[in-house]
């Protein structure tokens, strides 16, 4: 049988040393990543057949986490092991042990609900502007971004997003969801703007294999972006706009959305283009307060 502790214990002793070192995390903070990243380590080396670091797959991260479940951990503290083992699989990748992270498809478990910060246009576009528009990564990020924001893109739409999706003549993207289900969403002039920006530089990209051909947005090797790479590049673009509140990649989706409404737009309308099945989660993604509700209501009733 197989032993891989000795491949486990070099890739978290590496693992420790890039969050310590490379990213400045708090010693606390390591040792929650550590204790979160060990729990698989030890899962894996624990069964019948073990599992090399580089071997995990989608299908072990989601017995993990029923492994878990079974033994009663709380959905708060299996969605924290489950951010850490992002880092740590997003760690391999940047170090090339693995081309893809066996969670970019896993969602975490739901604790309860969470409204993102909305930002402002005002900040969205400081954040767009802080990126680099000479190079061809800038010009990239730049695209990314205004494609969150202005068509309202989840990370997962985002990253499986290719060419035939692109509608120029009509203007319109469509857009593959959750459970497959299609929507249409209009490319707005700035999002076109910096998208054909890129794609100048997109076609003479040379792709890493036939499956990438056909996506829009790939990394220097030419191969699909990940969400971890789309979680470092909007993390590197507020922090050189100096935006001081908790921005993820969704906080673009969440922004888009409360604009809308604030904008005059329908609530079925919103709900259409974020793809949503059920009108309450579209409810508690723009959190529409008292005030503007009773406006609408008066002006609409005339009461």
């Amino acid at each position: 049988m197989a032993d891989y502790s000795k491949s486990w214990k070099e890739i978290l002793d590496r693992f420790r040393i890039y969050v310590a070192v490379e990213k400045r995390l708090a010693e606390n903070t390591v040792e929650a990543y550590m204790r979160d990243v060990e729990r698989l380590a030890t899962y894996c080396s624990a069964l019948d057949r073990p599992i090399a670091p580089t071997r995990v797959t989608t299908q072990t991260i989601n017995e993990f986490m029923a492994h878990l479940y079974d033994r009663g951990l709380e959905p708060r503290s299996q969605a924290r092991i489950l951010s850490s083992l992002r880092s740590l699989f997003g760690f391999m990748m940047l170090t090339d042990r693995i081309e893809t992270s066996p969670i970019d498809d896993i969602e975490s478990p739901k604790v309860g609900q969470h409204l993102p910060d909305v930002l402002t246009v005002a900040e969205v576009d400081s954040i767009i502007e802080a990126i680099d528009p000479t190079t061809e990564l800038g010009v990239r990020n730049r695209a990314i971004i205004e494609m969150m924001y202005s068509c309202g893109l989840r990370v997962s739409e985002l990253v499986e997003l290719r060419f035939e999706d692109i509608d120029f003549d009509e203007n319109l993207v469509r857009v593959v969801g959750k459970g497959n289900k299609q929507r249409f969403v209009p490319l707005g002039v700035m999002a076109r703007q910096r998208l054909e920006a890129y794609l100048t530089y997109r076609k003479q990209t040379e792709v890493a294999d036939r499956k990438s051909a056909s996506v829009v947005f790939l990394n220097r090797r030419g191969a699909k972006l990940t969400r971890v790479m789309i979680f470092t590049l909007v993390r590197q673009a507020v922090a050189a706009a100096g935006i001081d509140k908790t921005v993820s990649p969704h906080s673009f989706r969440h922004s888009f959305a409360t604009h809308l409404l604030v904008g005059g737009a329908d609530i079925r309308q919103v709900q259409v283009l974020l793809g949503h099945s059920d009108i309450t989660t579209t409810e508690i993604y723009t959190h529409l307060d008292f005030d503007h509700l009773r406006r609408t209501v008066e002006d609409h009733l005339n009461i």
